[in-house]
């Protein structure tokens, strides 16, 4: 029999509210507390220099140890071990962070300045820099040029897109190099030697892009129709039963669709998805006639809204059996709006590539996978009512869906593409493309709206 915990007692804290504001303001702590120890960490690396060396150079006296990206000064390799054991981490684990504060404080100069005035929390400064890291000078420049106004907010996906432009940029020819290798590293292992008595095996792979988005299509058609033929197995297990079709050359099922005769008709696979750049990129830089697609050339996938090079494009439009689309950049300030419930291709392309992933807080879910959401509810009967058109559209991925129209979840749209979230306790956050901004009311601001209340008898408008 499982007994019920003794849970702690926390003073003043006797209601849901009262205790995540509780834990809000202790997380705020943390954060400037963490804030302190990358301050102290810069001081620290500015005291123990490679000018603090003493002694001959050998094997058994202390070295120069570089820490950070190229142009990060060296440091007294005796301190980082001195650090590590004070914070209570390895020496490995020492030498990474007081790597991520040289980066920071050298060559994330804006995004540094943004953590010293306290708008910038050192995990997320520690996040950009670990990836910034293997960057030339002028990328690194670039990337934190473009971060640092939004640093308190980006995401690891969006973050890696612009440190691949980046590269792609100011060092291409080390992103041919790099694209070669990951070309390399292709594989599918299908791990047989594990098989239990479950009778299943698991499966790794790593595939070109172009080549995932066509597995990814055919897989999801065939889900889907399993589920219309009556499949009642989760969308995971009928993804999994999806490619067992593929691997026995079943690209289509039966259906149970009943023509005028009761017959049955069998449904295939549609053709395989074109992959669609939405790039300003000319025909003569993917055919490389004239000696042009050299540096800077770039094309963007809509699917993933990764930023690729010219050779990529090149390889694929190579292949007889591709079907590469390159399209002009899209008009996102564009208003389009159409008299059905279900969104239009073009406004769902627009709103999606606007968007790019699910529009609620910290989601990161590819707008691509998620649900046309109406902010306003449609209204059959009065389409100018919740109109499907580009300001009352957004992504929300199935789950975030739900908690919106069931779960208390409301947000307004500021403009389109940001959006202003509330939860069900009164936080607010503000989300665009660049990620999330917790922008909930201090507390004086929280003690005039409940004096608005008590001197109205009513609920203020969302401070």
């Amino acid at each position: 029999m499982t007994s019920t915990p003794t849970l702690p007692t926390l003073d003043g804290c006797d209601d849901p509210s009262s205790v995540l504001s509780l834990a809000r303001g202790q997380k705020r702590a943390e954060e400037q507390a963490g804030r302190e120890v990358m301050k102290a960490a810069a001081v620290w690396l500015a005291m123990h220099s490679t000018a603090v060396l003493v002694g001959p150079v050998d094997d058994w006296h202390e070295k120069a140890l570089p820490v950070g990206g190229e142009g990060c000064p060296e440091v007294a390799e005796f301190a980082v071990a001195e650090w590590a054991a004070a914070m209570g981490i390895s020496p490995e684990a020492g030498r990474t962070y007081l790597s991520k504060v040289a980066e920071g404080t050298y060559r994330l100069r804006a995004c540094w300045k943004r953590l010293e005035d306290g708008a910038l929390q050192a995990w997320r400064l520690g996040m950009v820099a670990e990836r910034t890291m293997c960057l030339s000078p002028a990328a690194a420049a670039f990337v934190d040029a473009h971060v640092a106004p939004v640093a308190h907010k980006i995401g690891p996906a969006q973050l890696m897109r612009l440190v691949e432009e980046a590269k792609a940029r100011f060092d291409p020819e080390q992103a041919e190099a790099d694209r070669a290798a990951a070309a390399e590293s292709r594989h599918v292992d299908i791990d047989l030697a594990a098989v239990g008595v479950a009778g299943t095996a698991h499966v790794d792979a790593n595939l070109d892009l172009a080549d995932a988005l066509d597995l990814e299509t055919a897989v999801a058609h065939l889900a889907h129709q399993l589920l219309l033929a009556g499949c009642t197995e989760s969308l995971d297990v009928r993804r999994s039963m999806a490619l067992g079709l593929l691997a026995r050359g079943e690209p289509t099922i039966t259906l149970p669709v009943d023509d005028v005769n009761g017959e049955t008709v069998a449904r295939a696979v549609p053709p395989s998805r074109e992959v669609v750049l939405h790039a300003h990129i000319s025909a003569s830089a993917v055919t490389g006639a004239s000696g042009t697609g050299g540096a800077g050339d770039l094309a963007r996938v809509q699917e993933v809204l990764q930023a690729i090079t010219v050779e990529q494009v090149r390889a694929w439009c190579g292949n007889p059996r591709a079907k590469v689309t390159v399209k002009p950049i899209l008009d996102l300030t564009e208003h389009i709006w159409v008299m059905s419930y279900e969104a239009s291709e073009r406004l769902r392309e627009q709103t999606n590539h606007r968007d790019g992933t699910c529009v609620h807080p910290f989601c990161s879910r590819p707008a691509t996978r998620c649900d046309g959401e109406h902010r306003v509810p449609y209204d059959r009967d009065h389409p100018d009512r919740g109109p499907t058109c580009s300001c009352n559209q957004a992504p929300l991925c199935r789950r975030h869906h739900r908690s919106k129209t069931t779960g208390g979840w409301t947000y307004v749209t500021v403009e389109p593409g940001v959006y202003l979230w509330r939860s069900p306790l009164g936080y607010q956050y503000l989300r665009d493309h660049t990620g999330t901004l917790d922008v909930t009311p201090d507390a004086d601001r929280r003690r005039y709206a409940r004096e608005l209340v008590a001197h109205f008898g009513e609920q203020p408008p969302d401070q």
